[in-house]
């Protein structure tokens, strides 16, 4: 029997079980690490990147712990953003679905306060939630954690880097003292340490590497003289490798905006995506973009933090990452699902430094290219193929996918393989389509009816 078998484990019968029909059978390194001393009630500070099984890791420690007859919140996590927090819930609710009647609630800002107040009164065992929502509903009493016996801190790195220290402050106050703690970090800055210190007992510390391996990544890296535009590097980039999918990196918002804004006006089908954005601007961006129906995302680190988007063709740093670490983790979003990625590295003579210091970060050469000519500036920028509908009425209006593309793929419909992504919000919902039928796609959901309604439909 292999040391990293679940079943190597003091996990209850139901949960191997389960685990063994999701074919969860070895542990990924940071679960063969972490997981004993968390089911033995121990604090753990865990040091893993997306993509290395810790979400797995912590789960499966309070599933273990919870006590289903008992309705009390038992476990709390937070996370830096909603995309996370639900990631994290789906993933406790599919590694729990062998316990009968297990409540897990998320609550994130952004979304409407009263309806979550309601859901806490109906009680719940297991809360996931961004910092500040959490706080509020701790301040106005709607939230009780008298009860909470396990605290998890997931990338905590990123909810310190966006400004959450006072309000996990907060939330440790109304925490019971005698609780197990667990972080887990990408990165493990001074502030954690401090963190750590102030809120966790005797920690066991643990470090693994990601399961992603870098070295499936072609890197590439190109100088930018002073007075050269970096966002003609860009395009000169997009042109050359013409991805299907590609996420742009920079360091601040400002950037972040201005790069997108340039390059709409060389007709690439383009979005940004940063803190300021209104959370629905923000899920409608990561919509258009995980359907195909928008190629290109320029986004900051923080905004794109626990995105769930699957193998992309290209990454390009805008500006190479203040961190090692942080340029590890964007370049681990190319060529995941076995195909080879493809990550640029824009940088100047100023930051030459940086450059050093990444290579004794993952030791190895990263040679220096030349820019592709400027002549194929004159090309044009390839269109997405798909094109993104939005429907005003969503799960609320008891909206259905199969209801959408019965709709659209009904009599004289179009083809069911012109069909995209159909993704459904509380009071909207989005299906891409391709780009030769979606006039007839728009005219079948404004003409028909979905659950006997009439719905207002637009193109974006």
């Amino acid at each position: 029997m292999s040391q990293t078998a679940f079943s190597s484990l003091n996990l209850s019968p139901a949960l191997l079980e389960n685990l063994s029909s999701l074919e969860y059978n070895a542990m990924t390194p940071i679960q063969a690490e972490s997981l004993p001393h968390i089911l033995n009630g121990a604090d753990v500070i865990a040091q893993g990147k997306t993509g290395s099984g810790k979400t797995a890791a912590f789960a499966l420690g309070l599933l273990e712990k919870l006590n289903v007859k008992q309705f009390r919140v038992q476990s709390l996590i937070l996370c830096p953003t909603r995309e996370l927090a639900d990631q994290v819930a789906k993933e406790i609710r599919r590694l729990g679905r062998s316990i009968h009647n297990i409540k897990v609630l998320t609550l994130c800002g952004g979304m409407p306060f009263g309806p979550q107040i309601g859901s806490l009164e109906h009680g719940a065992h297991i809360v996931v939630g961004t910092p500040g929502r959490i706080e509020e509903h701790l301040r106005k009493g709607s939230l009780n954690l008298e009860n909470l016996n396990i605290f998890v801190l997931d990338e905590a790195d990123r909810m310190l880097e966006m400004g959450f220290q006072p309000a996990l402050d907060a939330i440790i106050e109304h925490a019971p003292a005698k609780r197990q703690t667990l972080l887990f970090s990408a990165t493990f800055p001074d502030q954690i340490q401090a963190i750590s210190k102030r809120i966790m007992k005797s920690p066991v510390m643990v470090k693994a590497a990601s399961t992603h391996d870098s070295g499936s990544i072609a890197q590439h890296l190109y100088e930018v003289e002073d007075g050269f535009s970096r966002a003609t590097a860009v395009r000169l980039l997009l042109l050359h490798y013409r991805p299907e999918s590609a996420v742009i990196f920079c360091n601040t918002k400002r950037e972040t905006q201005q790069v997108a804004d340039e390059l709409y006006q060389y007709e690439f089908s383009v979005l940004a995506l940063h803190g300021d954005l209104e959370q629905r601007d923000r899920d409608q961006t990561l919509v258009r973009f995980a359907n195909k129906s928008a190629s290109i995302l320029v986004a900051t680190d923080v905004a794109a933090r626990g995105l769930d988007i699957e193998a992309l063709d290209l990454v390009i740093n805008y500006e190479i990452a203040r961190d090692p670490e942080v340029h590890i983790h964007r370049i681990g979003r190319t060529g995941r699902a076995g195909s080879k990625g493809v990550a640029c590295t824009l940088y100047n003579e100023k930051e030459g430094y940086k450059i050093a210091q990444l290579e004794e970060y993952i030791d190895q050469k990263i040679s220096i290219e030349q820019l592709p000519p400027m002549s194929i500036l004159n090309q044009p920028a390839d269109k997405p193929t798909m094109v993104t509908l939005l429907i005003d009425g969503g799960k609320k209006q008891k909206v259905r996918p199969g209801d959408i593309l019965g709709a659209l793929t009904g009599e004289n419909g179009i083809a069911g393989t012109q069909v995209g992504k159909i993704q459904l919000f509380d009071n909207r919902a989005y299906v891409a389509v391709s780009i030769d039928a979606a006039k007839l796609a728009l005219k079948k959901l404004t003409e028909g009816k979905l659950k006997g309604r009439s719905f207002r439909v637009r193109r974006l």
